[in-house]
């Protein structure tokens, strides 16, 4: 039994809230559906705040469900791609600017194609990579770059309520993917060879199959190591979001133009001194 007056950790204060708004809506006559003005009249009579509420039922009617897994690949690697999505406040030309922002200083990656509310980024490449990668390592390090195992990245900007924008960021990892399965297949293959090999050399079927099963496991741990890798890129998409979300909609602004060698070294070291 817990102390009644001891502090009430982050999970116990989620089931509290969870517990006691099942309690108040079991006293109430509630239909099957609400309209929104029910629905932020029950959050007056509980604190939450219009704006919050407001907010939440945003997201949730701009809410998609990812596709479920289907293929042999996906089913062992995992999925080729990854998304995250969320309602940020503001205009749809402030979120454009604050992540094209993000990206240039967060992440290894140039704008690849920008449209009206779609824009997607490659990989950056060649010195300004470099340069880039070097300033990272002399600075503080607080923000790792996440995205480098996807080939392509883009984010779609659907306008929604009045100062809302829905944000969805997805992450092409395909060839990130098809190398770890290209590893497993070979480690799969050795295993495959050495099992003929030895069912020529000897007559004991157990030593000819003995390879097998180790290379089996090989090649399913081989595989397997996308999974974090595929994990790193979404909790990269979700920190750019998180970002959006608290304090990246300043309408900052935009280069003027492309910038020159000198320019960009001087720019980068500039960036890192600063952190």
């Amino acid at each position: 039994m817990t102390d009644p007056h001891g502090p009430i950790d982050r999970a116990a204060l989620e089931r509290i809230l969870r517990r006691a708004a099942e309690l108040q809506t079991s006293e109430r006559d509630i239909g099957e559906r609400l309209t929104s003005d029910e629905v932020l009249a029950l959050g007056r009579e509980v604190g939450i705040p219009g704006q919050y509420l407001q907010q939440a039922m945003v997201e949730e009617r701009a809410r998609i469900v990812p596709a479920a897994p289907s293929g042999v690949a996906d089913r062992l690697a995992g999925p080729a791609s990854t998304s995250a999505q969320r309602v940020v406040a503001g205009t749809q030309a402030e979120v454009t600017e604050a992540l094209l922002a993000y990206m240039e200083a967060h992440e290894l990656f140039c704008i690849q194609r920008q449209q009206p509310g779609r824009i997607t980024w490659e990989p950056l490449g060649g010195f300004q990579a470099t340069v880039r990668r070097s300033t990272a390592a002399f600075g503080s390090g607080k923000k790792p770059f996440m995205l480098s195992g996807a080939e392509v990245v883009a984010a779609t900007l659907m306008p929604l309520e009045a100062g809302y924008v829905h944000v969805t960021l997805a992450a092409d990892a395909r060839q990130l993917r098809r190398n770890f399965l290209i590893g497993g297949i070979a480690s799969l293959t050795v295993g495959v060879a050495a099992t003929a090999i030895l069912g020529v050399l000897t007559p004991f079927i157990a030593v000819a199959l003995a390879p097998l099963p180790l290379a089996a496991g090989v090649s399913y741990g081989a595989v397997r190591q996308y999974h974090p890798k595929l994990e790193r890129i979404q909790l990269g998409l979700e920190r750019a979001l998180d970002h959006l979300q608290q304090d990246g909609v300043r309408a900052p602004q935009l280069p003027s133009g492309r910038p020159g060698i000198v320019n960009l070294l001087a720019d980068e070291v500039r960036k890192a001194l600063k952190s």
